[in-house]
């Protein structure tokens, strides 16, 4: 099969959808929380440039949703913020940033709670089972991917690294001479993080296996654990 053959397979296809549709949810509710809640705290430039809105086609930036498509995690287009119109700059702009992870981890409960209680698999290692050795629907395959990939969205914008949300949460507590200056580098973390998502191919060490991967995982089966454990008592 040639190359133009294998990207217009139905597996190839179907293997798509199952990244991008949770991946395009999870940013844009990703988005939107920091929009909704620098709006609400007095900072109406997201809205301005249309950015309050659960269309993910707003929240898309190219190189983040093919860096999703090929390796399964990237980024979206971050919301607009401008902390001058914040009463209380620096701790206004910490809530913002909270609210993206905060969000993703809410749209986790959320989902997982869903899939434990209508899917026929009445636990995560149930499912991995089925699906190393079965067929699990493409519904069953995209609700948990979403359940999961939300914890690692999470997970991952609380590094305390520029420009991610934790970065902003750690430098808000700093005094301000320090916290601008910091600030000034944040267009610089990029380059950091992508070798951070990379470092399992160059280096005997993989970073992101170690500071985002093991914890989601911990994260990801309390969440389980937590909703199997509500079903089993209401249901």
């Amino acid at each position: 099969m040639d190359i133009f053959s294998r990207f217009f397979s139905f597996d190839f296809l179907k293997d798509a959808l199952i990244v991008a549709i949770p991946a395009l949810i999870c940013i844009t509710i990703h988005e939107l929380a920091h929009g909704f809640t620098a709006y609400k705290l007095g900072d109406d430039t997201a809205k301005k440039m249309g950015r309050l809105t659960f269309n993910p086609i707003k929240h898309i930036d190219i190189v983040g949703l093919l860096m999703i498509l090929l390796v399964g995690f990237g980024w979206a287009k971050p919301v607009p913020v401008n902390m001058r119109n914040f009463k209380h700059p620096k701790g206004y702009m910490a809530i913002t940033a909270i609210a993206g992870p905060l969000s993703n981890l809410i749209l986790a409960v959320i989902v997982m709670f869903l899939f434990l209680l209508f899917s026929p698999y009445k636990t995560v290692e149930s499912f991995i089972f089925h699906s190393m050795y079965g067929s699990p629907s493409i519904i069953s395959l995209i609700v948990f991917r979403m359940a999961l990939l939300n914890v690692m969205l999470a997970v991952f914008n609380l590094l305390p690294i520029p420009p991610l949300d934790g970065s902003k949460v750690i430098f808000s507590l700093l005094p301000e001479d320090m916290y601008n200056k910091l600030m000034k580098y944040e267009r610089f973390g990029m380059i950091f993080l992508l070798l951070l998502v990379f470092s399992g191919r160059f280096l005997n060490f993989d970073v992101f296996d170690f500071l985002v991967w093991r914890p989601a995982m911990f994260v990801f089966m309390g969440i389980a654990d937590f909703s199997g454990n509500v079903i089993g008592i209401f249901v």
